[in-house]
């Protein structure tokens, strides 16, 4: 009997024993496929080997092994699987869409997620359900709620009036389950700097968007992740200390603004001629003092009026993945020209320039889209993302690692996650068409493995 067709016959065998997608006490071996991480680079002519949630083995392919379940991958690409490292699983009222997401993300091979903001009252079900034996969902981490400042911006959020209770904010999530904690705009500095000292007691990785009352060279150190470039432009400036008692005076808020209303008043009037008064010079300062922070730059939002989601060739397909109100809803929103509202072309080519710098000085970067917000399919949009992040000027491999090994330094799971190797997680994604030819091709996806269980993209 011809080789190829053993391989079709062991395929086709593979899926009559996977078929409740349960992770299998047998082994699973994917074979004579090309392995692409960040870590081991390119690996051709691999048999990877993995037993319910472990990889147990790598070597160079020579035949069919005598293994229960044998999938083919000749001429196909295996990569380990993707994060998002900021979504929003339950900051939206769209209760159809809360519940597809997560099998949203794992047919689009995101088999992690990290969300950045939520309340904690609805978050913790919802993380629940996902980490449920038997769930069709990413592995998650969670933040629990915003923490802000004496005003808040969102009515989710926590407010954070003065140091102690800001401790108290922190010990509370903390014996919550929280994974890491998240510091928004209105803090004042006595505030960021207790959030700080207490999850660094607990050993809390930080995410923050820059706080409005203080300069990101200065903030922006202190934290593991910030979030959309946010506020940085700001301290690249030539007249950043200027900016800096501006915005200080604009927070003691004497006209009795909402939070959100004050945040969005400051951004409105700060940051363009902020980006207008760009000092290579003072930016070089500002990343300097960030070079071992993780940016987070959500370009698929901050720069989505250079590539507007519903104009790209592939988004009908994606589009139709969504719940059918959740489709309606959204429709709705792009007939109205409603998400151009959330966009600015200087903003967006600020963004792009900035990682660009970013890259070139070697600053840490990870992926991550603001999912749902202004129209992120679940895991469509981290593809955006990677394909954003390379037309910022990283290379593909670049990319793919802000999606796999940069999660999982932050979480200090390089153990675990992040790449293909032995002893790792079986998290992995089988594409058909090779990542470091064009990134796009992250999108070809064959089958999704996550946490040893195989599914192919009809499964969805």
């Amino acid at each position: 009997m011809p080789r190829r067709t053993v391989l079709i016959l062991a395929l086709f065998m593979c899926w009559q024993s996977n078929i409740s997608h349960s992770a299998s006490s047998e082994s699973t071996a994917i074979v004579n496929v090309t392995l692409v991480d960040a870590l081991n680079g390119i690996r051709k002519n691999q048999t990877v080997v993995f037993r319910e949630d472990s990889i147990t083995s790598i070597r160079k392919y020579s035949g069919i092994p005598e293994i229960a379940s044998v999938l083919d991958g000749t001429g196909k690409f295996l990569i380990p699987g993707l994060w998002d490292l900021h979504v929003h699983l339950t900051n939206t009222d769209d209760e159809y869409l809360k519940e597809k997401m997560p099998s949203l993300f794992l047919s689009f091979g995101v088999t992690s997620v990290r969300d950045t903001g939520g309340a904690i009252e609805k978050m913790l079900p919802a993380v629940k359900k996902m980490r449920a034996k038997g769930s069709i969902a990413p592995r998650v981490f969670i933040s629990g709620p915003l923490l802000d400042g004496n005003t808040i911006v969102y009515e989710r959020a926590v407010k954070n009036s003065d140091p102690k209770t800001a401790r108290q904010s922190v010990e509370l999530l903390e014996s919550q389950g929280v994974d890491f904690i998240k510091i928004y705009e209105l803090v004042s500095p006595d505030v960021f700097y207790a959030l700080v000292k207490t999850a660094r007691e607990h050993k809390l990785p930080i995410a923050a968007h820059v706080p409005l009352s203080m300069r990101a060279r200065v903030a922006g150190k202190h934290v593991d992740s910030m979030e959309h470039l946010r506020n940085i432009e700001l301290d690249c400036a030539k007249n950043n200390e200027d900016l800096l008692t501006e915005r200080r005076a604009l927070l003691k808020n004497e006209n009795g603004l909402s939070g959100f209303a004050l945040r969005t008043m400051i951004h409105n009037l700060l940051r363009l001629p902020a980006i207008e008064n760009y000092s290579p010079t003072e930016c070089a300062k500002t990343l300097e003092a960030i070079s071992d922070t993780l940016q987070v730059p959500t370009l698929r939002l901050n720069s989505g009026l250079v590539d507007l989601a519903y104009n790209r060739s592939d988004w009908a397909e994606a589009f139709s993945k969504l719940p059918a109100q959740t489709q309606k809803n959204w429709q709705k929103h792009i007939d109205d020209e409603i998400v151009l509202s959330y966009l600015n072309q200087k903003f967006a080519e600020w963004s792009l320039f900035l990682v660009g710098l970013m890259k070139e000085k070697q600053i840490p970067i990870g992926a991550g889209t603001d999912t749902p917000l202004a129209l992120a399919i679940p895991g469509y949009s981290l593809h955006a993302e990677l394909e954003m992040l390379v037309r910022a000027g990283l290379t593909p491999l670049e990319a793919i690692a802000a999606a796999t090994v940069a999660p999982a330094r932050y979480f200090s799971l390089l153990e675990e996650l992040g790449s293909i190797d032995v002893g790792k997680r079986a998290d992995m994604v089988l594409l058909d068409r090779n990542p470091m030819n064009n990134i796009s091709n992250t999108k070809s996806i064959s089958h999704v493995i996550s946490r040893g269980r195989i599914f192919a993209k009809e499964d969805f």
